[in-house]
């Protein structure tokens, strides 16, 4: 490989301007750019020198690199001779479904939101193919698909670079048939990471993160969060078109999580996990990203706050309700500032229906704020029903802490067979202990939330950090009990 100031990605002329704006905005993902260059291991400071053209054949591939370009936003080790999603896993295919697992019709899907969901042996982990719905969905698809608990049917969403920047989806029960589709018409190409559902509509987000390919061609970043520019949430009738969407404008925010949503009698609430700022894709350039993470994380009230950023990334649980007839928005923080919290999850049978607890990973402010990484020291669960006893307007929270240097990730609720309580059953996580480098699955008995888990196994290797768990049971064919 010549000298790097030479490299040059050709197509319409060159551009004398450095890269200082595109290696903000993809940071170490532009090992995916330049891996036809056969890329060798790049300082950040030798990345910068590199003139910038663009391949116009390329760009519509850049929907494939946004989970990759996220992960390294969000975990990056610059003294690493690899981006760390390929330097823990190897080079990068085009097909990462790195983010969540879903079920449908018997059949198990591995999704991210850059492409299409890839099925999956559940027994072996064999990869089978990707699921396009028999041709009929071929653009990216959202890592968090809502199953309608009463028809069976799975509600679908994927943004696109170019027009149309987001559509909905309808799928049959048995995964064959694609019932419904329908270009949202955004005016911006937002990434969008989850949907929502009550018993009759579809709740849309349309948060001001987006991504841009023009920004990234004039030297900007390819994602970037709008903090001055709008956010709305959309309530649409399950197989309704365009026209039939009804928008309510809410406070600028990011949230990347829904908990649940449900009907109440004019209104349609929705509950999530709600920050004034987006963690990805990170801080701009020049800012420390330890520094950016410890101001981002002091829990100061995340309805107001101070132009330096402090409390813009802490997470709290919030609720918004809004009307269909008036089109009133009420919108209010659930949880207080004891614990910035996130990746949300639920008894699933109660999902588009009103339920009284939710559960969410806890982040640990300092450890997240010393690493540059999010880090969750705990679990909270959520008396949604219940007002807490010492602050005013806030819901009962009751938190499960883990030791020192000890994280979670990819926690679940598990619903015990023959329950009858809707809190009847467990919560069950992937633990690492940093100190002892010993990965261990905790159960947590969701009934007697702070008491000692009910189970640790220990486990023979190291299980990474990762995104979302999914419990899914299945009955083992007796070839191989």
């Amino acid at each position: 490989m010549g000298s790097l100031a030479d490299v040059r990605l050709r197509v319409k002329g060159s551009h004398p301007r450095r890269l200082t704006g595109v290696v903000q905005g993809l940071k170490k993902s532009v090992s995916l750019t330049l891996k036809a260059l056969k890329w060798q291991p790049l300082m950040m400071k030798e990345l910068e020198r590199i003139s910038r053209q663009l391949d116009a054949a390329n760009i519509k591939k850049i929907p494939h690199a946004v989970l990759d370009a996220c992960f390294d936003l969000v975990f990056e080790f610059v003294d690493q001779p690899l981006p760390p999603l390929q330097l823990r896993f190897g080079k990068a295919n085009k097909d990462i479904s790195n983010t969540s697992v879903f079920e449908l019709a018997g059949r198990f899907y591995a999704a991210a939101e850059s492409h299409l969901p890839q099925e999956i042996d559940i027994l072996t982990l064999e990869t089978l193919g990707e699921y396009n719905v028999h041709g009929a969905w071929n653009r990216p698809f959202t890592s968090h698909p809502k199953k309608d608990p009463f028809t069976g049917e799975l509600i679908i969403c994927g943004f696109g670079v170019f027009k149309p920047y987001f559509e909905l989806g309808v799928i049959s029960a048995d995964g064959k048939r694609l019932v419904h589709k329908v270009d949202l018409q955004y005016k911006r190409r937002v990434l969008c990471h989850d949907l929502g559902i009550t018993q009759r509509y579809n709740v849309l987000l349309d948060c001001p993160l987006t991504i841009d390919v023009g920004r990234l061609a004039r030297g900007g970043p390819f994602i970037k969060y709008e903090a001055d520019e709008y956010a709305r949430i959309g309530v649409m009738p399950r197989y309704g078109d365009t026209g039939s969407i009804q928008w309510f404008d809410v406070e600028p925010s990011i949230t990347f999580h829904i908990l649940n949503c449900f009907e109440d009698g004019d209104e349609v609430v929705v509950r999530g996990c709600r920050a004034r700022q987006s963690i990805i894709p990170g801080p701009e350039m020049g800012v420390d990203k330890l520094e950016w993470f410890s101001r981002g994380f002091e829990p100061v009230d995340s309805t107001g706050g101070q132009n330096d950023g402090s409390g813009s990334l802490f997470t709290r649980c919030y609720e918004w309700r809004l009307n269909t007839e008036t089109g009133e928005v009420k919108e209010r923080n659930l949880t207080g500032t004891d614990f910035s919290m996130d990746m949300p999850m639920f008894n699933e049978e109660f999902t588009g229906s009103r339920n009284s607890y939710g559960y969410t990973q806890v982040v640990d402010s300092a450890a997240s704020s010393a690493a540059g990484m999010l880090k969750f020291g705990g679990l909270a669960k959520l008396y949604l029903e219940e007002p807490d006893t010492i602050s005013e307007g806030m819901i009962k929270v009751e938190y499960h802490m883990f030791p020192e240097n000890v994280f979670c990730s990819g926690a679940a609720f598990v619903p015990k067979r023959g329950g009858v309580e809707e809190d009847d059953g467990w919560i069950i996580s992937f633990v690492h202990n940093e100190a002892t480098d010993i990965s261990q699955v905790y159960i947590v008995d969701a009934q007697s939330f702070s008491s000692e888990p009910v189970v640790k196994m220990s486990l023979p290797g190291r299980v990474p950090y990762g995104f979302h768990g999914s419990y899914m049971p299945l009955p083992l064919p007796s070839s191989r009990l």
